[in-house]
């Protein structure tokens, strides 16, 4: 999805990185982008850095922390580079930046709309190499995730050249942003108090780790439904068919049996925790035809695979 050329972008909702570190904690990240991985990332996170060195292949040294002085340097590069609309259908850092600008735009709207609560923006940290969050330490091999103990989403910049490379998706305009937007769509479930059940239940085909996961899918949809109405400080061209054709070419290539298949050779769905490429398609493609937040309800769904809002 391209961005209109005028639309003004507001970089302090976005956080620049890059090894840094300074939050602490072990909350337990949820959403990796990498689908099945997070597992390992999760394990991870919990118990040291062990779980981070079997999905890096071995230690990755950490980055010395810069000073204060070379942080606001960044967010001042970036606050110069990202101004525009233009600017965001030119770089892909600042895209992600005009993409949380407009789901901050849609959900801090629609959410209190729907239900009677305020919206509170999550933290964004855009970052490379590696960073520290208040779930542990996030690398280039995490993927995008969401911390709910500093209720903040990490992504590392080169996550989309790994989407291509290693996975052969799309990482064009609307995929990029929709993984940001499905990574926002867990700050609402954390709203929500439903992100929990990713935790409780944490494997399996019809696990709630798997609800949790396709409802951030719908909710990404919902945004993308929204997007392109008139009105806001960001606004979006209406989505063609090649873009959205782009989105869903992303869900397909981090569904678990996509990436299961492609690292070990066949799929297991017992330890499924983002559900298949097919169930992803599906409820981003509800949220996206219906706009509705009460058709995103993957906790009473019957069939996972078949959304009662999807249009045939």
């Amino acid at each position: 999805m391209s961005f209109n050329d005028n639309s003004r972008l507001d970089t302090s909702q976005v956080g620049s990185g890059g090894g840094r570190g300074g939050r602490g904690g072990r909350g337990v990240a949820v959403g990796g982008g990498l689908g099945g991985i997070i597992v390992l990332v999760v394990a991870g996170l919990l118990f040291g850095q062990d779980g981070i060195d079997m999905v890096t292949g071995g230690g990755q040294q950490q980055q010395q922390q810069g000073s204060i002085t070379s942080v606001a340097e960044q967010d001042q590069e970036l606050a110069e580079r990202c101004q525009t609309g233009a600017d965001a259908d030119r770089y892909d850092d600042c895209r992600q930046i005009a993409t949380v600008n407009s789901l901050n735009e849609f959900w801090g709207s629609y959410y209190p709309e729907a239900s009677g609560e305020r919206y509170t923006q999550p933290g964004v940290m855009l970052y490379e190499g590696v960073e520290q969050s208040g779930c542990g330490q996030a690398s280039a091999a995490v993927g995008p995730f969401y911390c709910p103990a500093d209720t903040s989403v990490y992504l590392d910049v080169g996550f989309f050249d790994q989407m291509r490379e290693s996975f052969g998706a799309s990482a064009n305009a609307l995929a990029q942003e929709y993984v940001m937007a499905h990574e926002v769509g867990h700050h609402i479930q954390n709203l929500q108090g439903n992100l929990g059940i990713a935790q409780q239940d944490p494997q399996g085909a019809d696990s709630g780790a798997v609800r949790v996961e396709l409802q951030a899918d719908c909710y990404a949809g919902m945004w993308a439904h929204h997007a392109s109405q008139p009105g806001g400080s960001v606004s979006l061209e209406p989505i063609t068919q090649e873009q959205l054709a782009d989105a869903l070419n992303a869900a397909e290539a981090i569904g678990d049996d996509r990436i299961q298949e492609t690292t070990q050779g066949r799929a297991n769905p017992e330890s499924f925790t983002h559900g298949s490429s097919a169930q992803r398609q599906a409820w981003f493609l509800t949220g996206y035809q219906t706009g509705d937040i009460k058709q995103c309800d993957t906790f009473s769904a019957r069939n996972l695979d078949r959304p009662a809002g999807l249009q045939s």
